[in-house]
């Protein structure tokens, strides 16, 4: 059987792979050779501009499974029928580390579901924890670049790190989950996954309903401590994505019971908190979890940057039945991920493999720009309206609309009779058991200990006794106790 041919990347056949043009034998190279310059020009830009959070991902595709009818809250069509299934692609991440960085370490992981649906594709894109340490997006790069790289020297700063945290008492709540036992996941398979914020639910008489996403790991939650972290992130950097590589190759496919909350749109106005407010949860028992369905992820991709870096989610990619809510966070990210994207790989990244629709056709004006295809034919036109058979709006929203009242301006979120940043983060401490407790106290003086400067200890102090008093004594003693030593 022969061989096929090596060509360029121009098709031509390639005469010598091994072996650069040079001019006569041991003699200067040349110009003129096309295929090395090709092959080094190619090499120079593999690289692209890494995600500036969520670098670090792995993913993986799959299908999502209607289980139980919640037709009386959404017109989705992927969400219609039991049995119904959808593909899915679904990448996980850290957040603050860089692509090259450790899977096992502390920091909250992303969880982002692409729904290749046949009304095109849906993008929920959260975290493996219910809320964020931040309410209002004009924070987000401060908070991000508190968390990076110091640009002085080159690492992670515990100052910066606290001081950001000491001047945001609403992270107080976020803080506790990330020192807490869940702080650094076993795997990608053992932790749950959120939806985060809260979206809208338009059922098909019009009726709107606030949501909340909750994926639940069918495998247990299972988690790391510090030390075993420390280990596995110096046996193998790597861990959490040969641990899903492996158990995908070996049949054992993960799955996730999806859960919705769900909150009558005209409840919102008038409940105790604001039920907007990304850094606060939605008490069970006064919106108990329903059940909707299954996620199982069966099949690796072939090409983990084709399929895993170049994955491109955005929230603003809704479908009809699902919408925004006035999470100001949320509001947010429906410009900042798209946007991101668009720098990273593109305006056409969408028609990339794994971010084209799968099970429908898009069909609009978008043209040229880089790696412009232009699938639409030569007689295409590329305005509209028009008299050319071309597509055509709907003239039916996606969602129902959101009342809208008072003047423009920068305004602080409405105040509920219960909105204050410390009580949820108190709650949670009181829900652990005595050694839960123990561990995130030690975690935290861990790290707070580190910090230089003894009013930014101080600042952070008082959040933690404002949550719980016996939280903020613990925590107390342990920083003081590290610190005298």
């Amino acid at each position: 059987m022969s061989k096929r041919v090596l060509t360029t990347e121009s098709g031509a056949p390639v005469a010598d792979n091994q072996n650069s043009a040079s001019a006569g034998l041991g003699g200067p190279l040349l110009l003129q050779d096309q295929h090395l310059l090709e092959k080094l020009a190619r090499f120079n830009r593999e690289r692209i501009p890494e995600r500036v959070v969520h670098a670090r991902g792995s993913g993986a595709y799959g299908h999502f499974e209607v289980t139980d009818d919640i037709t009386g809250f959404t017109y989705a069509d992927f969400l219609s029928q039991v049995g119904k299934r959808t593909e899915v692609f679904l990448r996980f991440s850290t957040v603050a580390d860089s692509l090259g960085g450790a899977d096992a370490v502390r920091d909250p992981r992303g969880f982002a579901v692409k729904f290749y649906t046949e009304e095109g594709n849906y993008d929920l894109v959260g975290n493996n924890t219910p809320v964020f340490f931040i309410k209002d997006p004009l924070k987000f790069p401060d908070f991000i670049h508190s968390q990076k790289r110091d640009p002085f020297t080159g690492r992670q700063e515990p100052d910066n790190v606290w001081d950001f945290w000491a001047h945001a008492p609403e992270a107080t709540h976020q803080v506790t989950w990330l020192m807490g036992d869940r702080g650094v996941p076993a795997s990608y398979r053992h932790m749950n996954g959120y939806g985060s914020h809260t979206y809208q639910w338009t059922n098909a008489e019009g009726e709107a309903f606030f949501v909340k996403y909750h994926f639940k790991t069918n495998q247990g939650i299972r988690c790391l401590s510090a030390g075993q972290a420390a280990e596995q992130a110096g046996q193998d950097p790597n861990s959490h994505q040969t641990d899903l590589l492996q158990a995908i190759e070996r049949g054992v496919h993960p799955s996730w019971t999806l859960y919705v909350q769900l909150m009558p749109a005209a409840e919102a106005a008038d409940y105790r908190f604001n039920p907007f407010d990304l850094t606060k949860v939605w008490p069970h028992r006064d919106f108990p979890l329903r059940r909707v369905g299954r996620l199982v992820l069966d099949r690796n991709p072939d090409n983990v940057f084709a399929e895993v870096e170049q994955a491109a989610f955005a929230p603003n990619n809704f479908v009809p039945g699902i919408g925004p809510s006035p999470d100001k966070m949320l509001q947010g990210r429906l410009f900042a991920y798209a946007d991101a994207q668009r720098y990273r790989l593109g305006v056409n990244h969408t028609a990339l493999a794994v971010n084209a629709p799968k099970a429908t056709t898009a069909r609009n004006y978008g043209r040229d720009g880089f790696m412009a295809a232009n699938p639409q034919g030569r007689a295409a036109k590329n305005y509209e309206p028009n008299s050319y058979d071309g597509p055509v709006e709907t003239g039916r929203p996606l969602s129902a609309p959101l009342a809208v009242n008072g003047h423009t301006g920068t305004h602080e979120a409405p105040l509920h009779t219960k909105d204050d940043d410390f009580f949820q983060a108190g709650e949670l401490y009181r829900l652990m058991s005595g050694d839960e407790k123990s561990r995130l106290v030690a975690n935290l003086a861990g790290s707070l200990a580190r910090v230089s400067r003894d009013d930014v200890i101080e600042k952070n102090l008082a959040h933690f006794h404002a949550a719980d008093p016996e939280y903020g004594r613990r925590v107390a003693e342990a920083v003081r106790a590290l610190r005298e030593d």
